[in-house]
C-alpha cells in the first residue's frame, strides 16, 4: 500500500531519516526514481532511499542536461517521488541556480518539497555532466560559500558537496577542494568522474573518516564497481542516477518503432506491465478501500492483462 494513504507515516523529516541510513553501517544505495511509479517500483525492490539525477529529470523533459531546468521544475519531480514512496531522497541541486541567495531558496525549497539531503556541485553554468570533457571550475572558495549558504539554510536536510575538480586539477585539487567544502559545513563529499579503482582508493584514504559519495553511471569515465567494491573502497552511499530512464527509454524506444511496424502493440505484450501489476504498484483497491461509494473495480479476465 502507498504511503500517501496508509497508517504509517514517518513522523520525521527526510533529512533526519536520510541521516539515520547514511549513519548504519554498511552503503546506501540509491538508485535513481524521477517519477512516482519508478520510486514504487524501486521501494517494492527493497531500496530504502532514492536519487533523483537532473540529468534524467532534464531528459525527461526533453531537455540536455545543461542546468536548464528550474527549482520549481524539480520540486515538481520531488513532490511526487516523496508522496508516493515517503522514502528520503538525495536530489541533484546542480550548481545551485545561482550564488549563496539562490542556494539558500533552493534548499528551502527543496525540503519543503520533501527532499532528504541536496548536493551541489562546483562546475560553472553553463555546467555539463560530470562525465564529459572541458568543465569549467568554480572559484573553490566561491563554491565554499555555497556550501556554507546550504547549510545556513537548512533544517535537517543532508548536505553534500560534489567536486568536479580530478579531470582538470588531479588527486591533490580535488581533496583540497573536498576539506574546504567540509570546512563550510558539507555533511559529505562526492567526488565526480574518477576512473580507476585507485583513484577511488586514494581519495578515501585522503578523506579518511568522510562520508562520501560514488557515482556509478554508465557510458562515462568511471568502470563498472559493484555496491559492495565501493563500499570496500571506503564509500559510504552509490549512486545510479540515469540507469531507469535509460532502460525506459529504450523500451519505449522498441515500443513506437513496433507500432510503427506492425500497426499496433500486439507484438510487445508480453513485455508490458499488465493491468493487475499497475494496480498493485499504485495500490489501486487501497485507494478505492478509502471511499466506500466506489464498487471495487475488476480486472476483465479471458483477455491480455494491459
Amino acid at each position: 500500500m502507498p504511503y500517501v494513504i496508509g497508517d504509517d507515516l514517518p513522523d520525521a523529516p527526510a533529512g533526519t531519516r536520510f541521516r539515520a541510513l547514511l549513519e548504519r553501517p554498511g552503503i546506501l544505495r540509491l538508485p535513481g526514481a524521477q517519477t512516482g511509479m519508478a520510486a514504487l517500483l524501486a521501494k517494492r525492490a527493497g531500496f530504502e532511499a532514492l536519487y533523483m539525477s537532473g540529468a534524467a529529470m532534464s531528459a525527461g523533459m526533453g531537455l540536455p542536461d545543461l542546468g536548464m531546468i528550474t527549482v520549481d521544475d524539480v520540486c515538481w519531480h520531488i513532490r511526487q517521488v516523496a508522496r508516493a514512496s515517503a522514502l528520503p531522497v538525495l536530489v541533484d541541486g546542480d550548481t545551485g541556480y545561482g550564488e549563496a541567495l539562490n542556494v539558500m531558496h533552493m534548499v528551502r525549497t527543496f525540503e519543503e518539497a520533501g527532499a532528504g539531503a541536496v548536493h551541489l556541485e562546483d562546475q560553472l553554468l553553463p555546467k555539463k555532466c560530470g562525465h564529459l570533457n572541458d568543465k569549467k571550475l568554480a572559484d573553490a572558495h566561491d563554491m565554499a560559500a555555497k556550501v556554507a549558504a546550504a547549510r545556513k539554510a537548512r533544517r535537517h536536510l543532508v548536505v553534500i558537496a560534489r567536486t568536479d575538480a580530478a579531470a582538470s586539477e588531479g588527486m591533490d585539487g580535488a581533496v583540497a577542494r573536498a576539506k574546504l567544502y567540509l570546512e563550510a559545513g558539507a555533511d559529505a563529499i562526492f567526488p565526480e568522474a574518477l576512473n580507476t579503482a585507485e583513484m577511488f582508493r586514494e581519495f578515501a584514504r585522503r578523506m579518511l573518516g568522510v562520508k562520501l559519495l560514488a557515482n556509478m553511471t554508465e557510458f562515462g569515465r568511471t568502470p563498472f564497481f559493484t555496491d559492495k567494491e565501493f563500499e570496500e573502497m571506503g564509500y559510504s552511499m552509490v549512486i545510479w542516477p540515469v540507469s531507469a530512464t535509460r532502460v525506459a527509454n529504450r523500451a519505449m524506444e522498441e515500443l513506437y518503432a513496433a507500432i510503427n511496424r506492425d500497426g499496433g502493440t500486439q507484438g510487445m505484450v508480453d513485455r508490458m506491465q499488465t493491468r493487475t501489476q499497475l494496480y498493485e504498484a499504485i495500490g489501486y483497491h487501497e485507494y478505492e478501500a478509502l471511499d466506500q461509494t466506489l464498487v471495487k473495480t475488476v480486472v476483465p479476465e479471458g483477455m491480455p492483462q494491459r
